[in-house]
């Protein structure tokens, strides 16, 4: 039998093209311990990232919710200013002047319609004690707002008065005594 020689193994070294980063990550060796550390540093970020999640969502729903509080307590202040101010006699007796036009047995309530009441225009006529008839047919005037305010959509404040030109009515007047 012919005898074997055996083989022998040269170790190669390959051509090295190995740049400064590249050595620096071979030269890290990772021990059970380090391994392990990693491990649990990965499964407690798994573990606790949706219950911080959740913590976070929990705060901003409390801080809107606070601030839904506080709103509705500034409106609870407003509504109680309201209360007292209808629970005084004169503020209503002063609302429904003011809205309704309600006058006193023996007053006069005077509703003056068209343009601003208290400035005075040039081509106003001046005030006279006689008295003096006015050039407007009352029956047609009357006749006319009762069908335009009926069929009509529009807002009280919007309808026109047929007696002053096509301007509309103001929102509110007061009436007073002469």
């Amino acid at each position: 039998m012919p005898r074997e020689t055996p083989t022998r193994r040269v170790p190669v070294a390959f051509a090295s093209r190995e740049t400064a980063a590249g050595g620096w990550l071979r030269s890290i060796r990772f021990s059970g311990f380090s391994l392990l550390m990693l491990v649990i540093l990965v499964l407690f970020v798994v573990v606790l990232a949706p219950s911080l999640r959740t913590l976070v969502q929990q705060q901003q729903q409390i801080a809107t919710l606070q601030q839904d509080v506080r709103d509705q307590r500034d409106d609870v202040d407003d509504l109680q200013g309201d209360v007292a101010r209808w629970s005084d006699p004169a503020y209503i007796e002063a609302q429904a002047r003011d809205r309704l036009l309600y006058v006193y047995p023996g007053e006069y309530s005077y509703l003056v319609m068209g343009a601003d009441a208290d400035a005075a225009t040039p081509s106003q006529a001046p005030i006279s004690d006689t008295l003096q008839t006015p050039q407007v047919d009352w029956v047609a005037a009357m006749m006319s707002s009762v069908i335009d305010a009926g069929l009509s959509d529009e807002p009280a404040t919007e309808l026109v008065a047929p007696d002053i030109g096509g301007a509309p009515l103001p929102s509110s007047t007061t009436g007073g005594t002469p």
